[in-house]
């Protein structure tokens, strides 16, 4: 029978109680932390010891039932009540990350890249999240993570993703990018990101991926005093961000100088210590076996790194607190787009199972949550055009004396005279006009700004479309042409202004 026991999962906790749990609203379904927990006991040879973890999902008895996503985001409230009075309005990011290190039990954190990427781990129900300085680097500059990718560029990422998401995020701050004075800068740039945490490493520049070679690391002091400057722009900062210390030292130099190191920084205050690239469960025993009353942090490198990969049980075990996945996101990510891109230049689609539905894409990004927020500030959208008569420019109590001077000239002008059009055949007919067939008529109209509204030539030949034009201004343009039917060369026939102050001019070419 298993021990009294509290599996935290989500934002509920609940007994599992020596009395067998009442029949399954339905058949359990598989999980792969189920797995872990039932090839844990096989190990072993005893069920699970009293323990605690979280899985990002609710547990009932005799059954899992996935969670909804929660928006805004609330830490795990434990059965004591001892977080029933959580305000998310007045809460930080730091102290909503330091309530999930609060709670019992171990804590899982998959790395996220983007936006998106934040977003749906999210969705996925996790209390926080991380950021993977080798996936930015990867999804940003399509380059390996060997410090390449620079402090803005980190800043900006951390708060493009931040911005999407309301639970709290840690953020991968490298080696610092730099000495002492750099490492206050990147602490307080990641504040105003909107980071809850961030980890510092001490490699030197330019720094390489844990599990990866030839790594360097700096000093034993310079180490130390990079973890006090972090510390200290914190408080100037007046801020509580999580400073997660990291050390390289353990594949750079020794085991021991890697336990000195983080022994170290949490003597200078740390908040967590992290030792990257543990080469087995042992050496991670014997790391969490130091400063006890400190949470250590575990990485599990998915595809093969140096660190034992573990199951959330065996490492809370342990004595870890937090747990990061950094590859998983963006490995994942990588395989599927080489699939669908493989499909599309064979000629194929991608899988429906593949991929979201378009739907269910948009839901994802927030379109349906948009949609309904646009109508609050929706506008009825018919609208006039300004009629010729009535200038845009200015209104009417705005009109200088020099409108009042172009509208007396146009008043004196004839009034405008509407001949019906009257069709005189074609180019070889004979008349007044039977000149006139390779000329050219010009209209053209300069606006009261200056600027040129229209420059149209006509062939005269096309007579029906140019008797639209029959009279202006009172003149018949027919008589005009017949006068100017023998010159050779142009000839102006009008040059007046319209009641907007508009220069019309038409000429014979």
């Amino acid at each position: 029978m298993v021990s009294p026991s509290v599996v935290r999962c989500g934002e509920t906790a609940f007994s599992l109680l020596r009395s067998p749990p009442p029949p399954p609203p339905s058949p359990s379904p598989s999980l792969a932390s189920l797995s872990s927990l039932r090839s844990s006991a096989s190990v072993t040879g005893s069920p699970p010891s009293p323990s605690r973890i979280h899985l990002g999902r609710s547990i009932e008895r005799g059954g899992l039932h996935p969670k909804p996503p929660r928006k805004p985001f609330r830490p795990a409230i434990a059965c004591s009540g001892d977080y029933a009075s959580w305000n998310p309005a007045a809460e930080s990011p730091a102290r909503a990350l330091r309530r999930v290190l609060e709670l019992p039990g171990i804590h899982q954190g998959p790395a996220c890249f983007d936006a998106l990427s934040a977003k749906l781990v999210e969705r996925a129900g996790f209390d926080y999240c991380f950021t993977s300085g080798f996936s930015i680097s990867a999804a940003r500059l399509g380059s390996p993570d060997t410090g390449l990718i620079s402090y803005g560029e980190m800043v900006d990422q951390g708060q493009q993703i931040t911005s999407a998401v309301s639970i709290p995020v840690i953020g991968d701050a490298d080696n610092g990018y730099g000495n002492a004075m750099n490492v206050k800068r990147t602490v307080r740039g990641y504040i105003k990101a909107g980071f809850a945490g961030l980890i510092l490493e001490d490699q030197v520049s330019p720094k390489a991926c844990g599990h990866t070679r030839d790594r360097k690391v700096v000093s034993r002091e310079e180490a130390v005093m990079r973890i006090k400057a972090a510390l200290d722009a914190r408080k100037e900062s007046g801020s509580d961000i999580v400073i997660i210390a990291r050390t390289d030292s353990r594949q750079a130099i020794s085991l021991g100088e890697s336990l000195w190191r983080s022994r170290a920084f949490a003597d200078a205050g740390a908040d967590v210590l992290f030792i990257d690239a543990l080469a087995s469960k042992e050496e991670m025993k014997a790391f969490c076996e130091i400063s006890p009353s400190v949470p250590k942090m575990a990485n599990m490198l998915e595809g093969g790194g140096k660190t034992p990969i573990l199951n959330p049980l065996e490492l809370e075990e342990i004595g870890y607190k937090l747990v990061a996945y950094p590859l998983s996101l963006i490995g994942v990510s990588i395989r599927a787009m080489q699939d669908s891109l493989a499909a599309i230049k064979g000629g194929r689609m991608p899988p429906p199972g593949s991929m979201p539905s378009f739907e269910d894409m948009k839901e994802i990004l927030g379109f349906n949550t948009y949609y309904e927020e646009e109508k609050r500030y929706a506008i009825p959208t018919t609208s006039q055009l300004p009629s010729r008569g009535v200038s845009t420019e200015y209104s009417t109590s705005q009109r200088t004396q020099e409108d009042t001077e172009q509208r007396s000239q146009v008043l004196q002008a004839p009034i405008v005279e509407v001949i019906n059009p009257t069709y005189y055949g074609t180019e070889s007919s004979r008349g007044p006009f039977s000149g006139l067939w390779s000329r050219i008529l010009r209209i053209k109209i300069t606006g009261r700004d200056g600027l040129e509204r229209l420059d149209l030539r006509i062939p005269i030949k096309r007579i029906d479309f140019f008797f639209i034009f029959a009279a202006i201004a009172g003149v018949n343009i027919k008589e005009l042409l017949d006068d100017a039917s023998a010159e050779v060369g142009g000839k102006p026939l009008l040059d007046f202004k319209d009641t907007m102050g508009d220069r019309i001019q038409v000429f014979l070419e």
